[in-house]
């Protein structure tokens, strides 16, 4: 009897996401609930291997309820720079201990890069760019390198960057899922309200968008929430959104 004729192996190339995809998911989930969303989203593993990108700031807790009313276990990428807020750690713990999370994953930077790139840790003061670059984009990447997609808590009301935003995004070959993309601040506003979140503590001082200590400041009356972000500088963006700013040759290995 012959023997069954051998498969030949092959090395899958393809994108894990394409634009078509993107496009189909935009369209599935038009008109959809934001809960629904997240919650077939994660149930059914339409994006794969997902984690939840949260800074832990002034708007956080919205997102990470949601994801936690689904699955407490769901992943979620948390990058301590070095210069964060004492205020916005205490508020991660809390945090994690009020929704349950036993997913959180502690990103920090290469100490090499650090010491190589910022010895003094002053960058930010004089190439803000090049200070997210090592502190975020570099850690984020390589911590990306286990999942298919991340979940962002980006609206569209934010800042002019960020306006028209989807819910679903091609970022390089993976999705970037945005469930509160059509969120104002009063649908957030009412969300802490009912289920009786807590607040950053910085929030109340005036701190409407909370990164990095040395590069956020009070939001002035009428400004866009994250225009205390890199105020002074032609920046609205640490660089994990939008245009990736790793410089050529810099790219992190894997």
């Amino acid at each position: 009897m012959a023997e069954p004729a051998r498969r030949i192996d092959r090395i899958d190339t393809a994108p894990r996401f394409t634009a078509a995809d993107v496009a189909r998911l935009n369209a599935r989930f038009e008109g959809v609930a934001t809960q629904e969303v997240i919650r077939t989203v994660l149930e059914e593993g339409l994006l794969g291997r997902v984690a939840v990108v949260s800074s832990f700031g002034a708007e956080s807790a919205v997102l990470l309820d949601l994801v936690a009313a689904v699955d407490p276990s769901t992943p979620v990428i948390f990058l301590d720079t070095g210069k964060m807020f004492p205020e916005t750690l205490d508020y991660r713990d809390t945090l994690v201990a009020r929704l349950g999370l036993t997913g959180i994953r502690v990103v920090s930077p290469e100490a090499a890069a650090i010491a190589a790139k910022d010895g003094t840790g002053l960058r930010w003061s004089y190439d803000p760019d090049g200070c997210c670059e090592i502190r975020k984009v570099l850690p984020l990447a390589a911590a990306m390198k286990d999942f298919d997609a991340s979940i962002t808590g980006r609206k569209g009301f934010q800042a002019s960057t960020r306006s028209g935003i989807a819910r679903f995004e091609l970022d390089g070959d993976r999705i970037k899922f945005n469930p509160l993309a059509d969120w104002t601040k009063a649908d957030l506003d009412r969300w802490f309200e009912a289920r009786g979140l807590p607040r950053h503590p910085l929030e109340a001082q005036g701190y409407l968008s909370i990164g990095c200590a040395p590069c956020t400041s009070v939001v002035k009356p009428g400004e866009d929430p994250r225009a205390g972000r890199w105020r002074g500088w032609d920046k609205v963006e640490c660089g994990i959104h939008g245009e990736p700013i790793v410089r050529p040759g810099e790219e992190p290995v894997f």
